[in-house]
């Protein structure tokens, strides 16, 4: 299903590995987590990322080490990059954003849309959960980065915040 020319069944393949994913033991994890690593090249909608990322790629990396995601983010396949951003939203759901704010600044100058959204989005999350740490890094990069990017990570903020930072008044 996974290597299926229509949509629809790539993405209930990929339900089917988060559901399988989240029942199985330690072992089935890495088998699953391997799987989707190598075939990215089917995991190639921006829902079928979104669905995935962070339930089998983020929750296996947990506590294990990142550099998988860092590989993922300096891909030239846009959908490995989304994998990157996306999967950290299985950390930030844990109060640690510190592997998404690094992966948002590697990706803060990608030409892509659906990187903008993605990025923004984390950011946005993280902010729900820490807003000095979202600051903290808007601050730093909100100058250069995409209008949509910063749009999607500040769509939460009060509007008179929201107009200095689309302003450059910060």
């Amino acid at each position: 299903l996974l290597k299926s020319p229509f949509h629809e069944e790539r993405l209930l393949a990929i339900f089917m590995l988060v559901n399988a994913f989240k029942k199985s033991s330690d072992e089935v994890r890495r088998e699953i987590y391997e799987i989707y690593l190598a075939n990215t090249e089917f995991i190639n909608n921006w829902d079928i990322v979104d669905s995935s990322a962070h339930f089998i790629v983020g929750a296996y990396l947990q506590n294990r080490p990142k550099q998988a995601l860092y590989n993922l983010a300096k891909s030239e396949n846009l959908w490995e990059r989304r994998i990157a951003i996306i999967a950290t939203f299985y950390f930030i759901k844990q109060n640690e954003f510190d592997d998404a704010l690094k992966i948002s600044e590697i990706l803060s100058n990608d030409e892509h849309d659906l990187i903008h959204k993605a990025v923004g989005w984390m950011l946005r999350e993280i902010g729900n959960r820490d807003i000095e740490a979202e600051e903290f890094f808007l601050k730093e990069h909100y100058r250069k980065m995409p209008r949509t990017m910063l749009r999607y990570a500040i769509e939460k903020f009060p509007k008179e915040k929201r107009q200095k930072y689309l302003k450059s008044k910060i």
